[in-house]
């Protein structure tokens, strides 16, 4: 193996010494003055340094990435093709500039179908570079043709009417520029064509990305309950930095979509896989909250006297209302765009997250701490969401104007997805009577405190009462019903002189404020002594 090495380093020198030799002599032998001949030698001097950047590294991906960039020296656009083994592969180009959203497609060619396809491209105008397959399976050769973004779906559609997408198989590489006049053509052609396509992906990669988004099995439920146990914690801290923190760690995006992209291209298995995962990601989520509020309850890891309804992050999730319908809505609408479009999914991973990870850890607090109104509120919130998302991709993905493959699926497809949009759609519009009315129970909780405000102040404007001075006034509710509050008493705290006498204050807002009400309403004042000097 030494002396192997040593002749490999040997010839490597060999070689180095006899290109720079040439190059050197070539250079010598060059006319000097006017004339062609001196043109040459900046050219030649140009190449010794570019052969010279070649052989200076000594890692593969150094030689081959200074091998491209000398190329883009002469041919200002250049791309790189590797062998490996029986797979011929792009790997890295130089030079070109993003104009447009484009990509190469590379297709295996079976046996008995070369012509066939090869037709079919110069049927389309499109320009193909074919190479042989040597790896000796039913595969003769391997097309590489680049696609504007419209045309890939209507392409490789007639290439599976052609019988391709049975027997071989497509790989998609991006690519930013291409140069060619054929190529303008036919994308002129397909923006003219392919109006209502423009702008977003292929039927065939929207469907590769929808099932990359879901994690494997164990690491989707892995992450479902830590998501959750951290949302609950960060619940209990009341912080909203742990909160988010969860949102950006939970899986949940990736079934979200699943689902509608399957029932709008017609795959059920895709279909089936998200709806498992959605309701799987639900439960868990809940369970795990669930089981970590109540661990830390009884281990005392929060105050025994924790109030957990006066918590702001948790009260606003056990008390919600119709206006976490319209996040819900939006980030399912954004999340199809996002994924229809190729861009980045991660952020608005977040927003659907943020609509179902919280709601679900409140709901196990709710269970955990005894409030099976508050956690019944929560889990209709998740519900909701979870619901509302579906439904709103569903109708983005439509609307974007996916269908699935077989023409003849498309009726199937539309009377599926219209039963389905109706059935969630009548499913969101139930569930969200409850929140409507958690709504409707918080604004007559705010007309009435505004009122009560109003009327203190105003009993504290009359003669008898002008003396004291209005430090707060507050309206308390009943605990038990954490999400329809009933009011147990409205406490007002005044100042008043020092040695000052009871001037039945309590009476006169009592009456005053009952005016606004047809329940009875408690009413405590509390007098603070004050002494001016």
């Amino acid at each position: 193996m030494a002396n192997s090495g040593s002749l490999e380093r040997a010839l490597e020198e060999l070689i180095q010494r006899v290109v720079r030799s040439e190059i050197t002599n070539a250079m010598a032998r060059m006319p000097k003055g006017e004339g062609g001949g001196g043109a040459a030698a900046p050219a030649l001097a140009a190449l010794n340094q570019s052969v010279s950047r070649i052989l200076q590294p000594t890692g593969q991906s150094e030689i081959m990435t200074a091998f491209l960039k000398g190329a883009a020296d002469y041919s200002g656009r250049c791309a790189l093709f590797v062998q490996r083994g029986d797979n011929f592969s792009f790997w890295r180009a130089e030079g070109f500039t993003a104009k447009g959203a484009k990509s190469l497609r590379s297709v295996t060619i079976p046996a008995g179908k070369r012509e066939t396809v090869l037709g079919m491209l110069d049927d389309e105008g499109i320009d193909y570079v074919v190479t042989d397959e040597t790896s000796g399976r039913e595969y003769t050769a391997v097309a590489y043709f680049p696609l504007p973004t419209n045309a890939v779906e209507p392409v490789l559609d007639e290439l599976h009417d052609l019988g391709i997408e049975d027997q071989a198989y497509t790989v998609v590489m991006d690519a930013q520029t291409v140069i060619s006049r054929r190529f303008s053509d036919l994308e002129d052609r397909y923006s003219e064509e392919e109006k209502s396509n423009e702008g977003r992906i292929s039927r065939q990669e929207l469907l590769t990305e929808a099932r990359q988004l879901t994690p494997d099995f164990w690491v989707y439920v892995t992450m479902t309950v830590i998501s959750a146990v951290v949302a609950t914690a960060g619940l209990l801290l009341d912080s909203p930095a742990v909160v988010v923190g969860s949102m950006v760690i939970a899986p949940l995006i990736g079934p979200a979509l699943a689902a509608s992209v399957g029932t709008v291209t017609e795959d059920r298995g895709l279909f089936i896989d998200g709806i498992k995962y959605q309701a799987l990601g639900v439960a868990l989520a809940i369970a795990s909250a669930a089981i970590f509020a109540w661990f830390v309850r009884t281990t005392n890891l929060v105050p025994p006297s924790l109030d957990v309804a006066q918590l702001a992050e948790v009260s606003e999730r056990l008390r919600p209302d119709i206006l976490a319908l319209a996040i819900a809505l939006a980030a399912g609408i954004a999340g199809i765009l996002s994924l229809a479009t190729g861009v980045s999914v991660a952020l608005v991973g977040v927003m659907i997250a943020a609509a179902l990870i919280p709601p679900a850890a409140a709901a196990g607090i709710g269970i955990a701490y005894g409030l099976p109104v508050a956690a019944a509120g929560s889990t209709v919130l998740v519900l909701v969401n979870v619901l509302s998302v579906n439904l709103a991709g569903l109708i983005t993905l439509w609307y974007l104007g996916y269908r699935p493959e077989q023409w003849f699926d498309t009726d199937t497809a539309r009377t599926k997805t219209v039963k389905r949009i109706g059935t969630l759609a009548l499913v969101v519009l139930v569930l969200s009577a409850f929140l409507g009315t958690i709504t409707y129970n918080s604004y007559q909780d705010g007309v009435f405190e505004n009122a009560v405000e109003t009327e203190v102040e105003g009993a504290l404007m009359e003669g008898e009462y002008s003396e004291l001075e209005l430090i707060s006034s507050t309206v308390e509710y009943d605990d038990e019903n954490v999400a329809f509050r009933q009011t147990d008493r409205v406490v007002v705290t005044v100042a008043q002189p020092s040695g000052a006498t009871e001037t039945g204050l309590a009476a006169t807002l009592e009456e005053r404020i009952e005016s606004h009400t047809d329940d009875p309403v408690a009413v405590q004042v509390r007098y603070i002594d004050t002494e001016t000097v």
